[in-house]
């Protein structure tokens, strides 16, 4: 059961077969529980388990009153062309069964008729129109171990053997086809099962898989650098992208335009959730999957690379009763784990935390998180605007794009909210001057305004490994380092180990431009000064830039220079 399971106990009610009194104590023991997933599902769940409904009363119920018939799968003698018709990966995660078909149309046996969702996407990887017929879900589920789970996956499971050991291009999967999926799909399931595993055990942070002429490559992300890994065989990229598409429950018939699905998939004892968007491209479908580790979100401030000075910084600005706090860097510098890991320092019960988000990337117990949905009205000012009705105590806005957002946060820090936001800019001091050009006025700035953190992420030596090296003179001084720090300096390069992959780095860590407002750069704020002068003054008062961090943590031996030289640009001022 689906979305309708609502109208499915209400029919149980309707047409007397449980009483009223008895869902309400189900919904009641379900709220006791504290369901996280759709109550109405689990408690008619709840109503089966005790006996007070059978699935095959669910069944008639629904058959009756959309007058269809009921299939009594234990009677059933499917041939082998039927299941062939309707894969087992198809078969499984939408819990329907083929009863028999021909090359126009397929005929299911569906446990939930009211999910078209299921029979369109049925019907779009299969070519062929759908009729349907009602059975009990715990029918069409003994059906498909019955059925699918003998020589179908037997004959998959010997093509599979020993596919760790072969080389590229030497994995003998099936041929993928462009309506859909492949005819036996257990070996691309297990493939791209077996992608995502590696992926986590590399401590990726995004699997791309890139349609190329004559290839098919798949690369992974870490620590900020792609590496290329083993790629499939070309003719198999259809079957391995629609696998991909499915699981993210995304139009698999769709491939003119681009999607954004989410998977969640259990590795080992491990539950991951994937971001998926797909691109259209020249030679098929681009798909990257952004691995959303919630464990990152537990980092304590240390970890994010914060010292101990700038850690109490951060501390004390985000404790803040109200103000604006923004933090600033280009795509990938690590803006969304810095403001989670913020939140989740000062996530208390005492506080009401909300955030309005573009994608909500990771769910956090005890925030209220808003999704930005275009596509009915739900932008970031609408979410912010009835945000500001629910008495929040700390606000964060995914980032500010735009006049009407950055009014609206600007007017809710004025009115006695903290709230916490992104910008993209290249340092610290230029979020003033991007807040004044997209119209908000320099007073309210002034005002308003509390912080602004710029951050850059660089590799940070793998700990395994590390040893005490002497870096060449050239690139000290390149990065801007003297020879009176070097005196005390605990220079560090990894050597490579199996934990790193031979590269010497092990995770990431930020380095910080830390501007911080006062009663004399409000006034220079409000006196519209130049961007120049406002860098200089914050300099002048102690700010220090990323470029100076980064020299501090190679010094400390974090990081090396190549790195900071690579994430951070010379001083201007």
């Amino acid at each position: 059961m689906t979305s309708a399971d609502e109208f499915v106990l209400q029919l149980l009610i309707d047409k007397g077969i449980v009483d009223s009194a008895v869902i309400d104590d189900a919904r009641a023991k379900v709220a006791e529980l504290g369901s996280e997933g759709n109550p109405d599902s689990d408690a008619l769940d709840l109503l089966v388990d005790e006996h007070a409904v059978t699935q095959l009363q669910i069944a008639q119920a629904l058959a009756e009153e959309f007058n269809m018939d009921v299939v009594d799968l234990a009677d059933v003698r499917v041939s082998n062309e039927a299941l062939e018709l309707v894969p087992f990966e198809l078969a499984n995660r939408y819990k329907v069964f083929p009863l028999e078909g021909d090359d126009n149309e397929v005929e299911l046996a569906v446990c939930d008729p009211l999910d078209m969702d299921a029979i369109d996407s049925i019907s779009h990887v299969i070519q062929r129109s759908i009729t349907s017929r009602v059975a009990p879900l715990e029918d069409i589920e003994k059906a498909i171990h019955q059925y699918y789970d003998g020589a179908h996956v037997e004959k998959v499971d010997s093509m599979f053997s020993g596919m760790e050991e072969l080389g590229e291009g030497e994995i003998d999967l099936p041929t993928g086809e462009e309506a859909g999926v492949a005819e036996d799909e257990a070996p691309i399931i297990r493939y791209v099962h077996m992608v995502i595993s590696e992926a986590l055990k590399r401590r990726a942070s995004d699997i791309h898989m890139e349609p190329l002429e004559k290839r098919f490559r798949v690369r992974y992300r870490i620590d900020g650098v792609l590496h290329e890994v083993e790629n499939p065989p070309k003719r198999l990229q259809p079957s391995i992208i629609s696998r991909i598409k499915l699981m993210s429950d995304v139009s698999i018939a769709e491939k003119r335009v681009p999607l954004d699905g989410r998977i969640n998939i259990k590795v080992g004892a491990k539950v991951i959730d994937l971001r998926v968007s797909t691109l259209p491209t020249a030679f098929g479908e681009s798909i990257v999957m952004r691995i959303l580790d919630k464990e990152g979100l537990n980092l304590g401030l240390p970890q994010l690379g914060f010292f101990s000075d700038d850690q109490a910084s951060f501390e004390r600005i985000i404790a803040m009763p109200d103000g604006v706090f923004l933090v600033t860097g280009p795509t990938g510098s690590g803006k969304s784990t810095t403001l989670y890991s913020a939140l989740n320092c000062i996530n208390h019960p005492d506080r009401k935390i909300i955030t309005v988000e573009d994608p909500v990337e990771y769910e956090m117990a005890g925030i209220n998180q808003v999704q930005v949905r275009r596509d009915v009205g739900m932008t970031f000012s609408a979410a912010l605007r009835s945000m500001l009705r629910q008495a929040p105590n700390i606000i964060m806005v995914g980032e500010i794009r735009d006049k009407e957002t950055a009014e609206i946060a600007i007017n809710a820090a004025l009115t006695g909210h903290m709230v916490f936001s992104t910008l993209h800019t290249n340092d610290a001091p230029s979020a003033i001057s991007r807040l004044v050009d997209i119209g908000i006025k320099p007073f309210l700035v002034a005002a308003a305004l509390r912080a602004v953190l710029a951050q850059r992420l660089v590799r940070r030596i793998c700990p395994n490994c590390k040893e005490s090296h002497e870096h060449d003179e050239k690139v000290l001084s390149s990065l801007g380092i003297r020879s009176d720090q070097t005196l005390d300096a605990n220079f560090m390069l990894g050597k490579g180990c199996s934990k790193c992959n031979s590269t010497g780095f092990r995770g990431r860590v930020g380095v910080f431009e830390m501007f911080t407002m006062n009663e004399e750069l409000q006034q220079m704020v409000y006196e519209d000064a130049s961007l120049v002068a406002l860098r200089g003054k914050a300099k002048e008062m102690g700010m220090r830039t990323m470029r100076e961090d980064g020299i501090r943590k190679v010094i400390a031996g974090v990081t090396t220079p190549e790195e900071v030289l690579h994430a951070t640009v010379a001083e201007s001022v």
